[in-house]
């Protein structure tokens, strides 16, 4: 038996001891409760945000006010935060975890993160070529795969910050 048939015969039998929550859509009034954070420090935390968009593995998507619990690993790229007053935070990310808890609240969990507009188009791009250069280049498998994943997250920084 399935494990969603098995939830929906559960559930039709014992209502009174497990309901099955409803979703609704979010409205303007809803607020996300926000914890941005690295291994070593919260670097953001707010009540008052009205979206978030993340980098997510599966696709780039966006989170509001009662959005459906779920776990969605992040590749590198930009995790942008709309507060009540429309003010848009931007931070690029190594990678990471977006946990959307019950109750609207989103943990991101994330090994390295910095504000956007900390990086310079140029400093990506040479950095980029020297990855580039690396991989292309005659060096040891682990040398290559390592500038490999670095030019991958180049690459992803530097369509960010050319879409500022």
């Amino acid at each position: 038996m399935s494990a969603l048939r098995l939830l929906s015969t559960a559930a039709r039998r014992a209502p009174s001891t497990f309901a099955l929550s409803k979703r609704g859509y979010a409205e303007v009034s809803d607020k996300i409760k926000l914890s941005l954070v690295l291994p070593h420090q919260a670097i953001f935390t707010s009540t008052d945000v009205v979206q978030v968009n993340i980098s997510a593995a599966s696709g780039d998507m966006g989170i509001l006010a009662n959005h459906v619990p779920s776990i969605e690993p992040l590749r590198p790229g930009v995790v942008e935060v709309i507060e009540s007053s429309n003010a848009s935070k931007k931070w690029f990310i190594s990678g990471g975890f977006a946990t959307v808890h019950p109750n609207n609240k989103l943990t991101i969990n994330v090994v390295e993160a910095a504000p956007l507009e900390d990086f310079s188009s140029e400093a990506i791009r040479a950095n980029l070529q020297e990855a580039l250069k690396v991989v292309a280049g005659n060096g040891s498998e682990d040398d290559k795969m390592e500038a490999r994943i670095e030019a991958d997250v180049y690459e992803a920084l530097q369509h960010a910050v050319g879409s500022k």
